[in-house]
């Protein structure tokens, strides 16, 4: 079963930072899971919420921020003091991180509330720019930003759900993909086995717990995203 980090080794660190990412580099895991945003100026910037209140000392949206306002916060403070000064990277430093790795980057655009439109051509041309297209894998909530990558785009793609659907596969097929990334609750539903059956690459996310993720693959999921890699990676190997 392929273990990724979920916002890095968020578990351990705080999460979507730089220093969450380094030690996600050091493991040997399949990937990590990144989180994007477009600041006002049109910056890819790595981080989860809407709003920057929750993981900085600021207050606000991130689209109504620019890189430079953005740089400003501290982003590591609120998990612990040790992390004080961690600031927001752009999804550009994360990408320095795992340059010379073999992990693959499985990057969310968070537009399933805000669309910023123009942040998946960016994702997708930036990956190639820095030689990462084959080891991009583009996920959303947002499922029209999933069909216009597979129509356009020559990066894998996957659809993101956290609710229990019918004929999830084939839902997945009629935008163009086989990946599902399925919340831990619905992923024990028959959505899950029926879409394994018809042939899905599910992953899914968010699994701390080493017994669900022993659960998880006995029905055959082929991967997990959870805050503590280091725990899943002694546990199952990679």
């Amino acid at each position: 079963m392929k273990i990724y980090a979920h916002r890095g080794c968020s578990g351990a660190y705080p999460e979507n930072t730089l220093v969450a990412f380094r030690a996600a580099a050091e493991l040997p895991i399949t990937g990590v899971e990144i989180d994007v945003h477009l600041t006002r100026d049109g910056e890819i910037v790595v981080i989860h919420d809407e709003k920057v209140n929750r993981t900085t000392n600021g207050k606000g949206y991130v689209k109504d921020k620019t890189l430079k306002e953005l740089r400003e916060l501290d982003c590591g403070s609120w998990y612990s003091e040790e992390w004080s000064g961690e600031k927001i990277p752009t999804l550009d430093e994360i990408f320095d991180i795992f340059e010379e790795t073999n992990h693959r980057l499985n990057i969310e655009l968070k537009t399933d509330v805000f669309p910023y439109d123009g942040l998946a051509d960016k994702v997708v041309d930036l990956a190639a720019k820095r030689g990462f297209t084959d080891r991009v894998l583009i996920s959303s909530f947002n499922h029209e930003d999933i069909l216009s990558i597979v129509q356009d785009k020559q990066v894998e793609s996957a659809i993101l759900t956290f609710e229990v659907l019918v004929d999830v596969y084939d839902y997945a097929r009629v935008i163009g993909t086989k990946r599902i990334h399925i919340s831990l609750p619905s992923a024990f539903r028959r959505m899950t086995t029926d879409a394994l059956r018809k042939g899905a690459i599910v992953y899914v996310y968010t699994v701390n717990d080493l017994s669900y993720a022993e659960e998880l693959q006995k029905i055959g999921v082929h991967g997990i995203f959870t805050d503590h890699p280091e725990k899943m990676l002694e546990h199952f190997g990679q």
